[in-house]
């Protein structure tokens, strides 16, 4: 295990990678990101993770990730822990956003490998390390290689464990008994980034998850997470079971940042589900099968 104590703040168990609500014209609709955040910590929220992919962060500029900070912190209050997205294949470009967050308020930066870059473990090393030199807030990595293009390997997460400010990483593998082993072997907290595995996260030493389908299922996660720390694994398991057409019909087709913004412009919680191209809106196939898993919730 590493033998670095991070003393940082850690964010809550129960994360939602929140998406960005936009006007019908395709402008930052502030104030439905104000009350989204409100709405998401009355679910049981205590991680509001901003500008992260859900949130658009490709196609949404530097001003509006950090006016959209400002907005949702005076929102929530400084109780509740809010992550900023400062990935980019532009490790500069990155500092930039890192250095804004900060400025703007967020208690931690989420950073994602590099993506279509490819850079070896080498220049994914100088990369993270170089945007957390720059920031005094804790840095949660996010390896998700189905996306990135590049994985993170043992070597190069046990070297990153030794940089102060690397507390966490948010995993999207797949890979649950890698993680499981990687927790022990580096004294990172790692949280779950794949709402169908997150039952498996928790039991195998995650100490939460940054989901999605949070957006609609904040309080059956904190549910979760409250099974599982008290030893009734029965109990979460059936949880998951029961979560699992929800999860599919979010998640299923791989377009969560756009299933997600429909199911809450469903829920009437935001008042427009626009999205900035190249997300396009799903079809009304898809819509209608969302639509049915949420009344089975009873969540319209």
């Amino acid at each position: 295990m590493s033998n670095v104590e991070h003393t940082f703040r850690l964010a809550g168990p129960v994360g939602v990678a929140m998406v960005t609500p936009f006007h019908p014209d395709g402008s930052v609709d502030y104030d439905a990101a104000g009350n989204l955040a409100k709405h998401l910590v009355e679910q049981g929220i205590n991680n509001l993770v901003l500008s992260g992919t859900t949130g658009e962060s490709p196609t949404t500029h530097l001003d509006e990730k950090e006016q959209l900070i400002k907005v949702v912190r005076q929102a929530v209050g400084d109780d509740i822990f809010i992550t900023a997205g400062a990935g980019s294949n532009d490790t500069e470009h990155s500092v930039r956003m890192a250095r804004s967050a900060q400025e703007a308020g967020a208690d931690g930066i989420l950073l994602v490998s590099p993506y279509y870059s490819r850079p070896s473990q080498e220049g994914l090393y100088q990369h993270f390390a170089k945007v957390a030199s720059q920031v005094d807030l804790p840095i949660t990595l996010y390896d998700i290689p189905g996306r990135t293009g590049v994985a993170i390997s043992d070597e190069l997460l046990q070297r990153l464990a030794e940089i102060e400010n690397v507390v966490a990483v948010k995993d999207a593998t797949g890979k649950v008994e890698v993680g499981a082993r990687r927790i022990n072997e580096t004294g990172l907290a790692f949280y779950s980034g794949d709402d169908g595995l997150n039952y498996s996260w928790l039991t195998h030493g995650a100490v939460g998850v940054i989901s999605v389908v949070a957006h609609v299922a904040g309080r059956s996660y904190q549910k979760m997470v409250q099974l599982v720390e008290n030893g009734d694994y029965q109990g979460a398991l059936q949880l998951s079971l029961e979560l699992e057409p929800l999860v599919k019909a979010l998640m299923g087709g791989g377009q969560g940042a756009v299933m997600a913004k429909h199911a809450l412009a469903l829920q009437k919680v935001i008042p427009s589900d626009t999205l900035r191209l190249p997300l396009a809106p799903a079809s009304e196939e898809e819509i209608t099968q969302l639509r049915e898993a949420l009344e089975r919730f009873g969540l319209l």
